[in-house]
């Protein structure tokens, strides 16, 4: 019998092997793929026909003011919208990573739409 923190995260990752099924990026239209930690939150853009990562951003690089998990994707989303910009990426598709659409993965993605990421 595995113990609730192996198989919630066992349950995650067949959630996301399920969605990878189907999602994949383009170099037109790269795969926005996010990762949330115990305490930070990560998101790129990846080109998966090249197997490359075209944009990074972690609320570990960021020097952040504000508190809070929320607060820290919120900033991950502004900054990797941002840098995908200046590499004239306008459109992708989003990779929640078995996450569910809610809390930190909602504000990344609201983030992000807000910095002119469409998706």
């Amino acid at each position: 019998m595995l113990d609730k923190s192996k198989e919630k995260r066992i349950n995650r990752e067949k959630r996301h092997r399920r969605i990878r099924a189907r999602v994949s990026g383009t170099k037109e239209c790269p795969r926005l793929s996010v990762y949330r930690s115990n305490y930070y939150v990560y998101a790129q853009i990846i080109d998966d026909e090249n197997g490359n990562t075209l944009a990074y951003s972690s609320s570990k690089d960021l020097k952040l003011k504000e508190k809070g998990k929320i607060a820290m994707a919120k900033a991950v989303g502004n900054d990797i919208a941002k840098k995908s910009i200046e590499k004239k990426i306008t459109t992708v598709v989003f990779d929640r990573g078995g996450y569910i659409y809610t809390g930190v993965i909602k504000a990344i993605a609201d983030s992000a739409r807000e910095g002119g990421l469409i998706f």
